[in-house]
């Protein structure tokens, strides 16, 4: 998948946070159609307009940008409340509430077909040459890092075994972290990129939105405007 001739850009955790995204694509990156955009997932719940930021995502894609998106453990929750009043319950545990306003519906099984299948086509983790992208991590405990589903969405473990994924790094959100805590991933085997959009005025050194472009290492963080 890798095209060095090309801008590719690795954006964290966005959750519901519209406007703050827009800024991103928009103001801050330039996004044009000759770049990759590689999303890590959590596109949903606790901001406040989780469906506007799924739309946004799939004009982006019906307009031939070139956006290729992960699953992060919130949009498996949601395809895990499908399937039972239990799963509905665990996903309401964890922010539901927002993304149910979001799209005017009550449980997910009012979900209309076509964000049902979104989240269907999201994929646990992308191959490059340089660098496996993924929501939370890899489960290096295992001989195949690669067949772990599971740890892919939950895992905040930041050890790294490089020798069992071709000597690549891992790119991965999931856990919020200040700028300066991410800037320091840079260097290491797991480069870390939620700066916590979602939690801006609730938490220090959160609430900022954050992309890297792969090719010159440039990190981007923009402030969240949504909350």
């Amino acid at each position: 998948m890798s095209n060095f001739n090309r801008k590719r850009y690795v954006i964290g955790d966005i959750h519901g946070c519209i406007n703050t995204l827009k800024k991103m694509i928009q103001d801050a990156l330039h996004i044009t159609k000759a770049d990759e955009i590689f999303l890590l997932g959590d596109y949903i719940d606790r901001g406040p307009d989780s469906k506007a930021v799924i739309d946004y995502i799939m004009l982006m894609q019906e307009s031939g940008y070139s956006v290729h998106c992960l699953m992060g453990n919130h949009e498996k929750l949601l395809l895990d409340a499908l399937e039972s009043s239990a799963n509905e319950s665990i996903w309401a545990y964890n922010g539901s509430y927002q993304t149910l306003k979001s799209f005017g519906i009550s449980s997910s099984s009012q979900l209309k077909s076509k964000y049902v299948n979104f989240l269907n086509t999201l994929h646990y983790y992308f191959e490059l040459d340089d660098f496996i992208i993924v929501h939370a991590g890899l489960n290096f405990n295992t001989p195949d890092p690669l067949s772990d589903t599971n740890a892919m969405l939950w895992i905040r473990d930041e050890n790294v075994d490089i020798s069992k994924i071709k000597n690549r790094k891992i790119v991965c959100g999931h856990t919020p972290l200040p700028l300066n805590r991410i800037r320091q991933t840079l260097n290491t085997d797991k480069i870390m990129l939620d700066g916590g959009c979602v939690y801006h005025n609730k938490h220090n050194g959160l609430g900022k939105l954050v992309a890297l472009e792969l090719n010159s290492m440039a990190l981007t963080a923009v402030e969240c405007i949504d909350i």
